[in-house]
């Protein structure tokens, strides 16, 4: 009988939810953060606390031995090394100020549409340190990197602008060109040739 053994069942064996707690447990570690059910955030609670413990335990200690020991203690429980580095050289310094009480629970209002399960955030307390953000690439760098930029502002700078002709100037200005006027004499000497050869008088101004 079960008398007086209260654990978070979760209505699983005892395979899988030793599995599930590690889970979560190395999910919580990468991310600071995590959403799931209130009853598993519950169940995940005393777990990981106790391998945070293992953790403070490691960094207190100078015994070489014994580092490593409860390093090995946290892989078995939760099956993950790069986890249990992280914590045990990352996160553990935020923890070594306080005295158990390392994560909190929020018990969010709107329940899981399925089948309307209570949801939950659990977090550590401390926040996590966050990544720098990559700065953007300045322009010149980027020029640098792209030669094909270089080569197009150069044929751009290449290119001569158009030659400054009478006949431009004449167009834009509105006035003739000394072609124009000479073409325009032509015509009116040739006229008045023409009118000397067909025979009529040609009368004088006074």
């Amino acid at each position: 009988m079960r008398h007086r053994k209260h654990k978070h069942q979760l209505g699983v064996k005892s395979a899988h939810r030793i599995s599930l707690i590690a889970n979560l447990s190395c999910s919580l570690i990468e991310h600071g953060r995590i959403k799931t059910t209130l009853a598993k955030a519950r169940a995940l609670r005393p777990a990981v606390e106790k391998i945070i413990t293992l953790a403070k335990k490691a960094r207190a200690t100078d015994d070489a031995a014994r580092k490593v020991h409860y390093r090995r203690l946290a892989i078995a429980r939760l099956r993950n090394k790069k986890a249990v580095s992280k914590l045990f050289d990352e996160l553990v310094d935020q923890f070594t100020g306080r005295n158990g009480g390392y994560t909190r629970i929020y018990k969010l209002a709107l329940p899981r549409l399925g089948d309307a399960a209570d949801m939950a955030l659990i977090e550590f307390v401390e926040e996590a340190p966050k990544k720098k953000a990559k700065k953007k690439k300045s322009a010149a760098k980027k020029k640098k990197e792209d030669p094909k930029a270089e080569t197009e502002e150069k044929a751009d700078a290449s290119v001569e602008p158009e030659a400054v002709t009478e006949e431009n100037v004449s167009k834009a200005d509105g006035t003739s060109s000394e072609a124009e006027v000479e073409a325009v004499t032509d015509e009116t000497n040739d006229s008045d040739s023409n009118e000397a050869s067909s025979g009529e008088p040609l009368t004088e101004s006074k």
